[in-house]
């Protein structure tokens, strides 16, 4: 394995420049003759290559698109498919699930073996070997390296990455319960395996993201907090009769649609409806008063009146008796495919959680956490911490398929970001600074709408706190 900047220097002496993700390809191949065959291939008018121009690598979707799909469809996360908890058995179901479906994924660009059969067979002494295994256990030693212990069905290891080593960053940020692959080398003792490369499922170097063949867009907000004093109608009532007169036909919310009840404590202090229905009923009545040509669709959060594990199902019938027809209520996360591109949307409980733990990462830069979701494919890798999960026989927090849109919301602060043909989204939030946040020195960027257009997949952002909004473009 070479360093990146052995990679990003050859293309130099080019007089090119070179995307990232071909150094992660080039890295991950362990092929330096890559670096020569992929400058060959780039036009003498062109200054950075790309993943275009890598041999071999020929763009794919993730799922087939028909002529006679409908405008709107829940893929994943219908209403009825989230289940209780039944017993302890659901949770040794639900982690077999999430290692069979992420080691499979790893398992097509690492050739790896059981934990059991390196500690075993005599033959992987003599050669670089590799596994897949969930992360159990992180330290960093008295040296500054990374010590992982690895669990796959058959046993455990050890994995020190090196400090000095190529992509010693990644290590880094490896969290509990995420699943990667691991190449490298024994020890004489079998006791530990010295990595020599990290494999993630992460999104495939050739993903190609579909777009609609016919005109559309879609607004994606979240967190409206209707109840709240800190609830911002005037610039809401703003967005709806904006909205009203656009060309948009759908709007998406991920989670929060109300502030709820109970949800910490003295947040009912905080609270201009203090009856969980009347929040609701008042959402409802907003958002009845939207031209029946745009299809709503309604998924829940951590303050909305439902179970607070994930995969959360959808508000309840009693909750919804003032919503129009065209309101369709999804559970969190849930997939849908808008004209035939698939958003995911997470409401992000899992931010609180991947924050603490991955090293720079913070609420002011949620573009940063959703690219870590994507390289695990997996919407909450950490068990047992801040983010309650209810285990089932299949995971659904994995990220499976691969998504156009990645939409999440809870951190309050607007977000966009590009990984791999993945467009992400955090909509910001309809709420003016809280106390809590205050005190926690978190300045939200309130009253913002994305809007897609799904011909291009290309964003916009319009704040309603200015009088005339007016679209801002988001570079790629």
């Amino acid at each position: 394995m070479f360093a990146t900047s052995t990679i990003i220097e050859r293309f130099l002496d080019e007089k090119l420049q070179v995307h990232p993700d071909v150094i992660s390809y080039i890295i991950e191949h362990n092929d330096i003759s890559l670096i020569d065959r992929i400058i060959e291939r780039v036009p003498a008018e062109c200054l950075v290559a790309s993943l275009s121009h890598v041999p071999g690598l020929y763009p794919s979707r993730d799922g087939c698109r028909f002529l006679g799909d409908p405008e709107i469809e829940v893929v994943l996360g219908r209403e009825h498919t989230a289940r209780p908890v039944n017993n302890v058995s659901d949770y040794v179901m639900y982690f077999n699930n999430r290692y069979k479906t992420l080691s499979s994924i790893i398992r097509g660009r690492c050739n790896a073996a059981p934990i059991e059969a390196l500690l075993r067979n005599d033959q992987y002494m003599q050669e670089e070997c590799a596994v897949i295994g969930m992360v159990s256990d992180l330290r960093t030693t008295a040296n500054g390296h990374r010590m992982v212990q690895l669990e796959d069905r058959t046993g455990s290891i050890n994995v020190l990455f090196n400090r000095s080593h190529p992509g010693f960053d990644e290590a880094e940020k490896l969290v509990y319960d995420e699943i990667i692959g691991v190449k490298g080398t024994l020890s004489q003792e079998r006791t530990l395996l010295f990595s020599n490369q990290l494999y993630r499922p992460d999104i495939p170097f050739s993903y190609q993201p579909y777009m609609s063949d016919k005109q559309g867009k879609a607004a994606l907000i979240s967190d409206i907090h209707v109840g709240s004093d800190t609830f911002l109608e005037e610039e809401w009532l703003s967005f709806l009769d904006w909205i009203s007169d656009s060309e948009i036909s759908y709007l998406l919310i991920a989670g929060d649609m109300v502030d709820g009840i109970g949800i910490y404590p003295g947040q009912e202090h905080e609270l201009m409806l203090p009856n969980i229905y009347e929040q609701y009923d008042r959402l409802g009545e907003y958002l009845s008063d939207l031209p029946s040509r745009i299809k709503i669709i309604c998924a829940p959060g951590n303050h909305d009146v439902v179970r607070g594990a994930e995969p959360q199902p959808v508000i309840p019938e009693q909750f919804r008796r003032k919503y129009c027809e065209n309101c369709t209520f999804v559970e969190n996360p849930a997939v849908v495919s808008v004209q035939g591109v698939k958003v995911l949307m997470y409401h992000g409980r899992s931010y609180d959680d991947l924050i603490g733990l991955i090293p720079g990462a913070s609420y002011e830069q949620p573009g940063d956490i959703m690219i870590e979701m994507l390289k695990r494919r997996h919407l909450s890798p950490c068990y047992g911490r801040k983010t309650p999960i209810a285990a089932a026989a299949e995971d659904r927090l994995v990220i499976d398929p691969v998504p156009e849109v990645l939409h999440t919301g809870h951190v309050h602060i607007l977000g966009i970001s590009y990984y791999r043909g993945v467009l992400c989204i955090n909509a910001g939030t309809w709420q003016s600074q809280t106390a809590f946040q205050k005190q926690m020195n978190i300045n939200p960027t309130p009253a913002k709408a994305v809007v897609l257009d799904l011909m291009t997949l290309q964003p916009s952002v319009y704040d309603f706190m200015k009088s005339e909004p007016t679209p801002e473009q988001i570079a790629d």
